[in-house]
């Protein structure tokens, strides 16, 4: 009998691999900043999109509404964010300029980082590599919604240069499509998904 706990196919490497990858990108670029995981990927999100509220930020990077309003605090002590009130006194969270300067050079070290994994490998590698990935995110995006919390180290001008379409959004919208489960439902849960998510696609 199998062991459950065992991946298939002599896969056992592939965990380690996955979370060194998931890790050190980011991880040794935000300790240089002194920044803990969550926080670097706070700074990420408020890049792509400023004024989200405290509550919503915490979502995206997987804190609890209390955990992001102490991370909130901390970001605002190192001048990286600042709470601005809007209409209906709801407050959003922004980056200043020191913050969007620090996610921007957050992004440029994960993504020499990113590249250094990749370059063991040959060209035909590489392709074959993101087409299978591309095939594990359709499996992985869970529709209404997932892409903002998946996308949360978004670098669109990296993952979707001149236009061509993010593939977490698309990912998305097939999944959300495939819930509604019919013609009808899947246009009218393809436009809630384009006005939700502006940013993944």
């Amino acid at each position: 009998m199998s062991d459950p706990l065992t991946p298939p196919g002599g896969a056992s490497a592939h965990p380690a691999t996955a979370l060194a990858i998931t890790d050190d990108p980011l991880g040794a670029p935000a300790a240089a900043s002194r920044l803990s995981m969550s926080a670097a990927a706070a700074l990420i999100v408020l890049r792509a999109d400023p004024g989200v509220s405290v509550t919503e930020l915490g979502r995206r990077v997987g804190l609890t509404q209390s955990a992001a309003v102490r991370m909130v605090d901390g970001l605002e002590r190192e001048a990286l964010v600042e709470r601005r009130r809007t209409v209906g006194n709801w407050t959003g969270v922004h980056p200043t300029g020191k913050g969007r300067r620090t996610a921007g050079q957050l992004l440029v070290s994960r993504t020499s980082r990113l590249t250094g994994v990749l370059d063991g490998l040959g060209d035909t590698e590489v392709r074959d590599l993101g087409a299978l990935l591309a095939k594990l995110l359709d499996g992985l995006c869970q529709g209404s919604g997932s892409a903002d919390r998946m996308c949360r180290l978004c670098d669109r001008a990296a993952c979707a240069p001149d236009g061509v379409e993010c593939p977490v959004g698309a990912a998305d919208r097939a999944a959300t499509r495939a819930a509604a489960g019919s013609p009808a439902g899947s246009a009218a849960g393809s436009a809630a998904g384009d006005e939700a998510r502006t940013d993944h696609g």
